[in-house]
């Protein structure tokens, strides 16, 4: 299955281009997904067909899907109480019923990233449109699943679970009660399923397709995009240039406008501009007569993104660990090492990575940022490395 992310700047149509990127698809005879975590339905009236909590068949090959985050949060605390009755009773608290509870911040992320794990896991589509927020929320959500694991391994390091038997007796010598088994296994049931969700997100056949109106505003939002997805390690395939103007428009300012960033954006990366019907697209048929591009071959996949380390030993006594970042900018940049990880913070993101097995040997020697690469230096540490 080909995964299709679409993101974009706020009020830039990206809805409107995933229905129509995911409705050519089918039209094809691509069995497609198209998924949205909109609160308000407008994906449904993008297709002319309303969206919910149960898949809805579009077309005979096309499948839409909004989750309800409301409903999820509900089943999962109320399984949280379950679990923790006797900590909750022990607390003197009071429980909460499901008709009162209302989802807290982040539950339509959490329930997007649930639902493209079941998606994936399903093997009943062959290509997955994504309907993601604005840049600046759907780049927190991608990272959610890597860091939320961090946390957990932290937390309650799994490798604790194998002295269950001495906790009873651990908790007494130290008087004060330890973890329970249940905890450990829901870390546990939630690790895995956000590995499930990394799963997705780190295969190759995964691809970021951005949307924004060329302009300043649109511009903007494509540089933070490509730079925040790099850090992430994921692949910008194409910036879609949504509701271009016709050079015969009377708006000769704003067709100016639109034409430089074109050709800025053509520099960098593949555009396809899609051209501004004059009303906004509503039913198929309007989606139709968008010129999106066609969706990633299903089987084919790109090269994946890699961050190569480069053997400079026997040259300058050195190993090169090369990091792709386009767009960054050296006064935005700070580096720093803990351990056997690098703290890496660029533009406002900002990811902690676990250094290759061989770079775990070597001592920091320098860092450049040339042409949107960062280039770490490390040198061979005489204690550590083989002779």
């Amino acid at each position: 299955m080909r995964t299709l992310l679409i993101t974009g700047s706020g009020g830039s149509g990206r809805t409107t281009v995933a229905a129509a990127t995911a409705l050519r698809a089918a039209g094809e005879g691509i069995p497609t997904l198209v998924l949205s975590a909109d609160r308000t339905d407008t994906l449904g009236a993008a297709l002319g067909t309303a969206t919910g909590p149960v898949p809805a068949r579009v077309t005979g090959t096309l499948t839409a899907w909004r989750p309800d985050a409301a409903a999820r949060f509900r089943e999962d605390l109320t399984a949280f109480q379950s679990r923790a009755a006797n900590v909750l009773d022990l607390l003197g608290a009071s429980r909460l019923d499901a008709e009162e509870l209302t989802p807290l911040p982040g539950a339509e992320e959490l329930s997007l990233l649930r639902a493209l794990r079941d998606a994936a896991l399903s093997e009943r589509y062959e290509l997955l449109v994504v309907d993601l927020p604005p840049v600046s929320q759907a780049l927190a959500l991608l990272a959610l699943p890597e860091e939320l694991r961090r946390y957990l391994r932290r937390l309650l390091p799994p490798e604790r679970q194998a002295a269950r038997a001495l906790r009873p007796v651990l908790g007494r010598l130290a008087g004060v009660p330890m973890p329970a088994d249940w905890l450990y296994e829901t870390a546990a049931r939630w690790d895995v399923e956000l590995a499930a969700v990394e799963a997705v997100l780190a295969d190759r056949r995964t691809v970021v397709r951005l949307v924004a109106e060329p302009g300043p505003a649109g511009a903007d939002a494509v540089r933070t995009a490509r730079l925040g997805l790099a850090l992430r390690g994921l692949r910008t395939e194409t910036v879609v240039a949504n509701r271009v103007l016709p050079e015969a428009t009377p708006l000769h300012g704003l067709v100016a406008q639109q034409r430089k960033t074109l050709a800025e954006w053509g520099e960098e990366q593949d555009v396809t501009a899609v051209a501004h019907l004059g009303h906004d697209p509503r039913g198929t048929d309007d989606l139709a007569a968008l010129a999106v591009p066609e969706a990633p071959g299903v089987n084919t996949a790109p090269d994946p993104v890699e961050w190569p380390v480069a053997d400079l030993v026997e040259e300058d006594g050195v190993l090169v660990w090369h990091i792709p970042l386009p767009g960054a900018i050296r006064d935005d940049l700070d580096l720093v090492r803990r351990g056997d990880e690098v703290v890496i913070t660029v533009g406002g993101f900002r990811r902690i990575v676990s250094l290759p097995s061989a770079l775990r040997r070597c001592t920091v020697a320098g860092a450049a940022l040339r042409d949107g690469e960062l280039r770490l230096r490390f040198a061979p540490d005489p204690d550590l490395w083989p002779r």
